[in-house]
């Protein structure tokens, strides 16, 4: 059997992504029942950081913890990748003394060059192109709270990102219908939409994307390494903020999501944030423990 990676969510078929998350509602309610097993006990993730992160950090560290393993925090300035090292180098010494890799960098090659000559499983944790870990999280949050999200309306509005990118790969995946609002000019990859076929509609009016959605989600119109456009960005994406307005044409039971950190009163008011009677962005970035701690268990299991 090949060595799994998670470098996008194609990289799992849609019954095997179903799996994770069945496992994830799983360990989920074992934390909370104090019935965790220290399944990872000796085992060592090893976590390369190129970009910041609160979300990612605590949630890969707490959960090889809560699972019995260990996770090393590796960051340009600690180690000769931040020195010009060669990415194929770093894999091969790196994957001979750790069990499990996690990546969160710019751009998504170099997770795809580390996972080709690494011997241990590779998680993207975020690339300029793909944040499918968030993903995982999403369907889960979604699930809990309204069940399958086969079938229903999501609706995006921003900027044309990583996240935009992985809701495009998660609607083909699970079979839902994505409306995707961004200014002109920061439309998602049109080979990514191409691909997508009639799960994936893209227009620049988010009225239009947020009407009759079951889910309508957001991100910073500013991702990491863009903030000298943030101003830019600002007069662009004008209109483009969820709201309680902008909720009034969803579904009457719609929620509302963000992968956090949100920039209150820019792409989301600070009311509707705060509204838990539609917000679920507390529990959505709970689960981004729970989710990944379920994808380790499934990468290593599934490994050899």
């Amino acid at each position: 059997m090949a060595i799994r990676h998670f470098l996008t969510l194609k990289d799992l078929s849609t019954a095997e992504l179903h799996q994770v998350i069945e496992l994830a509602m799983e360990m989920k309610a074992a934390k909370r029942e104090n019935r965790q097993e220290p399944i990872f006990a000796g085992k060592v993730l090893g976590m390369i950081f190129e970009k910041s992160s609160t979300r990612t950090r605590v949630s890969f560290e707490a959960g090889m913890a809560q699972l019995g393993g260990d996770a090393l925090f590796l960051s340009p300035n600690d180690t000769q990748l931040g020195r010009g090292e060669p990415v194929e180098d770093s894999a091969r010494v790196i994957s001979r003394m750790v069990d499990i890799v996690m990546i969160r960098t710019f751009d998504h090659s170099t997770v795809e060059t580390f996972a080709q000559y690494s011997k241990v499983p590779v998680i993207n944790a975020l690339t300029d192109d793909y944040h499918p870990c968030q993903l995982l999280a999403d369907i889960q949050t979604f699930t809990e709270h309204r069940g399958s999200v086969q079938g229903k309306t999501v609706a995006w509005i921003g900027d044309g990102n990583n996240m935009c990118n992985s809701w495009i790969n998660a609607a083909m995946q699970f079979d839902f219908k994505l409306h995707i609002a961004c200014p002109a000019g920061y439309e998602p990859s049109a080979e990514l939409v191409a691909q997508a076929g009639d799960h994936v509609m893209v227009t620049n009016n988010p009225v239009i994307a947020a009407t009759g959605a079951d889910l309508v989600t957001t991100d910073v119109f500013a991702s990491m390494g863009q903030e000298d456009e943030q101003q830019e960005r600002l007069e662009k994406f004008a209109g483009f903020q969820v709201n309680h307005k902008l909720m009034s044409h969803a579904a009457d039971n719609a929620l509302f999501m963000h992968c956090l950190p949100a920039h209150r009163e820019e792409e989301v008011s600070t009311e509707l944030l705060e509204d838990e009677t539609i917000s679920v962005v507390w529990d959505e970035a709970e689960n981004r423990l729970h989710a990944q701690k379920a994808l380790m268990v499934f990468l290593l299991k599934n490994s050899h």
